[in-house]
């Protein structure tokens, strides 16, 4: 039991490798994103520029998601810590934009409700788990396209599209990607949330099994 315990990861192993850098460094982004966001107002209504800047940050921030992920694979950083506050940025950047949309009146409450309800108690659980002794199960795959359509179409979102697309239809059909895209992301959202619990409940009914052998 002891040589078991001694050889048990740390959450804090490796807090300070580059890919946990780079998450720290985004989760910083999604504050100062989060204020030219609410500064710029409702499709940018205080200001173009700010509604521009808040949406090339959010584009900055989602696309270093993948960096920190690659990083840490390509060079075998990844660590329980990494695994944990990864998808936690995500949510931080997700969570904050969905809700400050909605506030806009840009994305439904529903759905905004919907996406938090998820990811809050995604985010809880794996703090059970961690709390429990058990280890960080990493996002799948169903997960991950989640994160992809939510970056993509709240990214389409903040984009002042008005300002570049002068034909109604067009702008029509930009609108129309956009929305779908966000219900894509949501389908998903609750698809591999119901997944996560499964294999959460699944590891431990098997843990349990095996221990009483």
């Amino acid at each position: 039991m002891q040589t078991e315990r001694e050889h048990k990861p740390s959450l804090l192993d490796g807090w300070n490798s580059p890919p946990n850098i780079v998450t720290y460094t985004r989760i910083v982004l999604v504050l100062v994103f989060l204020g030219l966001d609410i500064a710029a107002g409702p499709q940018g209504a205080h200001s173009i520029g700010m509604r521009w800047a808040a949406a090339i940050l959010f584009i900055i921030a989602a696309s270093t998601d993948k960096l920190d992920g690659w990083m840490a694979r390509k060079y075998n950083q990844v660590t329980e810590l990494g695994k944990l506050m990864d998808p936690i940025a995500d949510k931080l950047l997700i969570c904050s934009t969905l809700i400050v949309a909605s506030v806009f009146g840009e994305v439904f409450w529903w759905v905004t409700i919907l996406f938090l309800v998820r990811e809050i108690g995604i985010t809880v659980m794996r703090f059970f788990v961690i709390d429990t002794g058990g280890k960080v199960i990493a996002a799948d795959k169903a997960g991950k396209y989640k994160t992809l359509c939510q970056c993509i179409g709240l990214g389409m979102l903040l984009v002042p599209a008005y300002t570049f697309i002068t034909n109604a239809t067009a702008l029509n059909v930009y609108a129309f990607i956009t929305n779908f895209l966000i219900y894509v992301a949501l389908f998903l959202c609750l698809y591999s949330g119901a997944l996560y619990v499964y294999r959460v409940v699944k590891a431990r009914r098997d843990a349990g099994q095996a221990a009483g052998r």
